[in-house]
């Protein structure tokens, strides 16, 4: 039975380091000897451009175009290649073009359904999946929502970010309601964290302490660095540009707590089956 996990990277505000962690936690898989697809579903392309695609229009297929594929089909007609990068993962990338997308889904059919489509025909061949969204709850976000199994929520410790985290929950409770059952939270993750400050570790608590109680706050925390935000620009994970920084050593931890939370969910399903 293929295991495989699709995680959705989402947070409707903008540089709370969704494409870091959809990078760095991806690679760390594939350090782990997983076989990993990262899809780019933001039409900035900052995922594709953060794994080393530096000319993202020049690149085919994109998601865009599979997913016109799939809108004018019916269903997938083609078998896409992912392209793979330097680190051992693949990216079905994205460009300015998926932004035309967005509003041409808004008059189709199934229109929540289409990236669905094209990550159940890939599905069988990786151990994860992890979706790059864009920073807002659009027709393109919907669409990652219900391909995924679990969401990833990046925040930072900070006012506005944890305000946002309320109206990004309900989203998600209203499309597990009407579109996608199974879909969980895997968890809220802490970025940019500086431990420093009062502020930050004040409401650091204050998310573990009000959303702890109704879904997972990774222990793991990443911490604000100057080395991270260079990686973009640099087309490398933290992993090889600053290999014993202490962003690598976080991202390594949160590799292990979602490879370690796969195996007791595993567990749990079997032990279930058995009842």
């Amino acid at each position: 039975m293929n295991e495989c996990k699709v995680i959705a990277i989402t947070n409707q505000k903008g540089g709370v380091g969704k494409t870091t962690t959809a990078v760095n936690l991806g690679v760390g898989l594939a350090r782990q000897g997983k076989k990993v697809l990262l899809i780019d579903m933001d039409p900035q392309g900052s995922l594709t451009l953060s794994l080393g695609f530096k000319k993202p229009d020049e690149l085919f297929p994109t998601i865009s175009d599979v997913m016109k594929n799939i809108i004018e089909n019916g269903e997938l007609t083609t078998v896409y290649p992912a392209q793979k990068n330097s680190e051992g993962v693949f990216l079905m990338p994205a460009n300015i073009e998926l932004s035309g997308m967005e509003v041409r889904l808004v008059n189709e059919m199934s229109r929540e359904q289409v990236l669905r489509a094209y990550v159940d025909s890939v599905r069988e061949h990786f151990d994860f999946i992890l979706i790059d969204c864009m920073p807002s709850l659009g027709m393109l976000t919907l669409n990652a929502l219900c391909a995924a199994d679990r969401v990833m929520i990046p925040t930072q410790p900070e006012f506005l970010s944890a305000k946002g985290l309320e109206q990004l929950i309900g989203t998600i409770g209203r499309v597990r309601k009407r579109m996608n059952p199974g879909l969980k939270i895997d968890g809220i993750l802490l970025t940019m964290v500086d431990t420093r400050t009062t502020f930050a570790r004040e409401v650091s608590a204050l998310i573990r302490q009000n959303y702890g109680r109704y879904t997972t706050v990774f222990q793991c925390t990443i911490p604000r660095s100057v080395r991270a935000a260079e990686t973009s620009a640099e087309g490398k994970s933290i992993f090889l540009h600053d290999p014993d920084g202490k962003v690598a050593k976080a991202y390594d931890d949160l590799t292990k707590e979602v490879l370690d939370d796969g195996k007791a969910q595993r567990r749990k399903d079997r032990a279930d089956a058995v009842r």
